[in-house]
């Protein structure tokens, strides 16, 4: 028999955070309207930081609900997705350290922070600062690169997608990151960076915004879909 899709859920579970409050009733939907059963464990950051700890599983989540308790829990699980070539989503928090992540273990810039994480950080090493407007609650438009991944699952140019943050990424760095590889497919109205990706990589996205936000959690996100199918597939392969 073929074993069920296994999912790491990587984050601090709290019901007081919507998004991982989601997640069952999204994982029901996929089973239940596209075939796509997954069987999911959630592992805390604090216990990510571990060589194996997302090892083995064929799609790796990292939600929201910074400040992690573990930087470096968070890191470690995006690295190994990134280096194993494991289905791979960050939304939110998980968007922001994806790219501190990419910073860090690809270009080296070692010194690059999240203000969140590193208040006292110094401001021309911030990857991750505060927005000069919150995004808290805050519903936009964004619009996706022709021909990437994001526009390949989204089907659309154009999405208006929902948020829940008050931090996101420097310009001052993103160039280093974009020539050394990662691309960024989806930008707000003013230009703001909102969807990452990386070429060559079975599955890799992630997204400022948060899809398991949309609509009343029946019917999933078409990225949320994506990376059930890409978990799917790597499971067959």
């Amino acid at each position: 028999m073929t074993r069920t899709p296994r999912i790491a859920l990587v984050g601090d579970r709290s019901p007081q955070v919507m998004s991982h409050a989601r997640v069952p009733a999204l994982l029901d939907a996929l089973a239940e309207r596209d075939g796509l059963l997954l069987d999911a464990y959630w592992i805390p950051t604090a216990d990510a930081v571990a060589p194996d700890a997302v090892r083995g599983f064929d799609a790796v989540w990292v939600l929201p609900g910074s400040p992690y308790t573990s930087e470096a829990g968070a890191l470690a699980a995006i690295r190994t997705a990134r280096e194993d070539g494991v289905p791979f989503l960050g939304t939110c928090g998980g968007f922001q350290h994806a790219l501190l992540e990419y910073a860090r273990g690809v270009c080296g810039l070692t010194r690059l922070a999240h203000a969140e994480n590193d208040p006292e950080a110094d401001a021309d090493d911030l990857l991750i600062a505060p927005m000069a407007c919150s995004l808290v609650g805050h519903e936009g438009l964004v619009r996706v690169t022709p021909g990437s991944l994001a526009e390949s699952v989204l089907g659309a140019e154009r999405t208006t997608e929902r948020y829940h943050c008050s931090y996101g990424p420097d310009g001052r760095h993103l160039g280093t990151l974009r020539a050394h590889g990662l691309r960024f497919t989806g930008e707000d109205e003013r230009g703001g960076v909102r969807i990452a990706e990386l070429p060559g990589h079975p599955f890799f996205m992630a997204t400022l915004f948060q899809p398991e936000l949309a609509g009343d959690g029946t019917r999933p996100h078409p990225i949320v879909r994506a990376l059930a199918r890409a978990a799917t597939e790597h499971r067959a392969g």
